[in-house]
């Protein structure tokens, strides 16, 4: 194991999976359903799918330039919805600084992950950008996949402090859409 391993499994991905419900938590917290309805929660699913497209990929397959590629443009997808879902939140409800301070942890921990991933996978990233003698892999190839201890652990953390918050977060938002939908 080399230290960036360490540093994305056993720092970076809890922090991300922790700063998922803190963030979760200020949204029940502000009344966020109340004000948006659905709306707001379906930012966050796409968000979610931006960076879990590429998390389960990398957990799948070998990493090689076609999936840095794909991490850097689920990345700018992942900023620009969050960009869009930082607009509809300030404009319609109060966004309290610590959310504000959670939402700078859910920005930059995706590029940290992608950053350690780089540096895992050195060739395949100069390769990515032209740089150096390797050529640039762009094929999708499976890996041994992981065992079970190494993904239940996660994946039930991320089950339990994202998923099921997150539907039980838009449920709500969706049964508010649906209640406002039958007043008018």
């Amino acid at each position: 194991m080399t230290a960036a391993w360490d540093l994305l499994m056993y720092a970076v991905l809890p922090l991300w999976v922790l700063s998922g419900f803190a963030d979760y938590l200020c949204h029940r917290a502000s009344g966020m359903t109340h004000i948006t309805g659905a709306r707001e929660s379906l930012f966050h699913w796409l968000m979610l799918a931006e960076v879990g497209v590429p998390f389960t990929l990398a957990v799948f397959f070998r990493i090689n330039a076609l999936l840095l590629a794909i991490m850097l443009v689920c990345l700018v997808a992942h900023e620009v919805t969050g960009h869009l879902d930082l607009k509809l939140a300030v404009a319609t409800r109060k966004v309290s600084a610590f959310e504000h301070q959670v939402h700078s942890l859910l920005e930059i921990l995706p590029l940290t992950a992608i950053l350690l991933m780089m540096v895992l996978h050195w060739p395949q990233t100069q390769a990515l950008f032209g740089v150096r003698g390797e050529t640039a892999d762009f094929t999708l190839g499976p890996k041994q996949p992981p065992r079970w201890s190494e993904i239940i652990p996660p994946a039930a953390a991320f089950l339990l402090l994202v998923l099921l918050p997150y539907a039980e977060e838009l449920l709500r938002g969706m049964s508010e859409t649906g209640r406002r939908a039958k007043s008018e």
